[in-house]
């Protein structure tokens, strides 16, 4: 099967791509600079030049494919609101290059945010919310609507492994930072991981046994205390391990103070189930404990 990737070159892409691979899958990867290009090709992908902004190449490379997994995201949080809709436009003109075929499209979300302080499942429908424009669920709901076989693969908020430049690194930057290793009142606010190993199997076993319509969660550790997250990168910056009250959360964390304090468990038992589908890659707290996390971040 020939698979077109957006985000190719991405930590999360880049190993879709090897999965796809290394499964006997052709690969046709979305690049926009040299470099990104030319990692695809030492990886053994063919290159589509463009990016999400160019809506044609985009249905170039889903008419040159028989399935299309996007990953692509610019996570430059001062244009977030713009971003969101570039990623918007990107895939309505992807579903539009698939409409009237079988071919698929797996869309990327998250399950952060999905349902605050319970287990959330495949099951649960993830509601708009205007203060967070980033809606590719939304899309792919209304792609699917159309009769477009699209399916959703979320992410847990923390897809770690080497190269990770996501939630936990922040988190490290920002305890060097403060010179205190913090969580949130108790700590006992869940965190969801998958080894990005693991993330990248998920994505290609959904190319090959997906269902249109399916929501597959990539969640191996199904919620993490924060306060166990903490007391790792304390340890290993010999740090001291402190809380902080909720109302001194945003002034610690900054941005990231949603983040910290987010309750996310997430099951994916029916992922598991229906795409036999088991971690292999080490859990959130064996891989962060280890010292490439803090020599890089």
């Amino acid at each position: 099967m020939k698979v077109f990737v957006t985000g190719a070159t991405g930590f999360v892409g880049s190993a879709v791509v090897k999965e796809l691979i290394e499964a006997g899958h052709e690969v046709l990867g979305l690049a926009r600079s040299d470099a990104g290009a030319a990692a695809l090709v030492a990886a053994g992908a063919e290159v589509q030049r463009g990016s999400l902004e160019e809506l044609d190449g985009l249905q170039r490379g889903a008419l040159a494919a028989d399935s299309v997994i996007h990953t692509a995201f610019n996570h430059d949080f001062t244009k977030f609101a713009e971003n969101c809709e570039t990623e918007r436009r990107a895939l309505e003109a992807l579903g539009d290059a698939l409409e009237g075929s079988d071919r698929q499209l797996i869309v990327t979300s998250g399950v952060a945010l999905l349902a605050p302080g319970r287990l959330a499942t495949e099951e649960d429908v993830r509601p708009f919310d205007p203060a967070f424009p980033r809606a590719p669920e939304q899309v792919a709901a209304s792609l699917f609507a159309r009769g477009i076989n699209v399916c959703t693969v979320r992410l847990a908020p923390s897809v770690h492994g080497v190269g990770d430049h996501g939630f936990i690194p922040r988190v490290i930057a920002i305890a060097r930072e403060k010179g205190v290793s913090a969580y949130v009142g108790e700590g006992l606010n869940r965190w969801p991981g998958v080894h990005r190993r693991d993330a990248a199997r998920l994505y290609r076993l959904a190319v090959e046994k997906g269902e249109a319509g399916a929501r597959y969660h990539a969640v191996t550790d199904q919620g993490v205390p924060f306060r166990e997250i903490a007391s790792v990168i304390g340890r290993r910056l010999n740090l001291p391990v402190v809380s902080k009250r909720p109302e001194a959360m945003n002034e610690h964390f900054g941005w990231f103070g949603m983040f910290a304090a987010m309750d996310a468990p997430t099951s994916s038992h029916r992922t598991q189930a229906t795409l036999d589908w088991h971690a292999v890659g080490p859990d959130l707290l064996g891989d962060i404990d280890q010292p490439g996390y803090f020599e890089h971040s």
